[in-house]
């Protein structure tokens, strides 16, 4: 883990800069596809992004990010389950 840590904050700037498009081109998919959105695809790529920025946040003890991409996550989880079938709407 002190491995993955140490590279992350490495890299942190890219990882977030990768993260932040990934979660731009995730809602500008659903924008433009409105209902037709492949909704699975896009939570997963979604919640991919979220945790890769909850990360980033953690490690640079921002807590606001933090809070934000670890809510986005667990948002993330329960979009994943209900779009996969895993939860009832």
């Amino acid at each position: 883990m002190v491995a993955v840590n140490a590279f992350i904050l490495k890299h942190i700037r890219t990882i977030e800069l990768v993260g932040v498009l990934m979660r731009i081109s995730s809602f500008s998919l659903v924008s433009w596809l409105g209902p037709t959105s492949p909704f699975l695809f896009v939570w997963v790529f979604n919640t991919i992004d979220a945790i890769m920025l909850a990360w980033c946040a953690v490690l640079k003890k921002d807590l606001a990010y933090s809070v934000l991409n670890v809510f986005w996550v667990i948002i993330g989880i329960i979009g994943i389950l209900r779009a996969g079938g895993g939860l009832p709407y």
